[in-house]
């Protein structure tokens, strides 16, 4: 099964950074799976649920556009290219700080908004699109 982004890409299009979520997103899902495990298999549903979140959203920078898809049977998508994107906004708590994780919010012209929360790494995600735009504008 090939990947949305690679399904979508366009004609002289590479993909310059791939992004996906950080395993601290689901400390919570792990944990109560380890306690439930011995109670009917419950742990591995909570396991599979989790890595089935994990392995569907796809996030990616490039040289044309930023890509961010989410859900395996219902699908959603942002798609924006870089000339449209005003800013990458990334917000990090302190364990985000600790873990390097946290929240990126994608400002499109027109006032479009697509957050994405628990993105590993978000600095290197945002550092991948200023450095796609300063490609494009040579």
């Amino acid at each position: 099964m090939s990947s949305y982004v690679d399904e979508v890409l366009i004609k002289d299009e590479t993909v310059l950074y791939r992004g996906h979520l950080t395993v601290w997103s689901f400390f919570w899902w792990i944990f109560f799976g380890v306690l439930l495990l011995a109670a009917f298999g419950l742990g591995l549903l909570l396991w599979l649920w989790a890595w089935l979140i994990y392995q569907s959203t796809e996030l990616a920078v490039t040289n044309k556009r930023i890509i961010v898809k989410a859900g395996l049977i219902q699908r959603n998508t942002t798609e924006m290219f870089l000339e449209k994107v005003e800013s990458i906004q990334v917000d990090q708590g302190i364990f985000g700080r600790i873990f390097d994780f946290g929240s990126i919010t994608i400002s499109g012209t027109g006032g479009d908004k697509s957050p994405v929360k628990s993105v590993s790494q978000p600095l290197e995600f945002r550092k991948a699109f200023m450095t796609a735009v300063d490609a494009n504008r040579k």
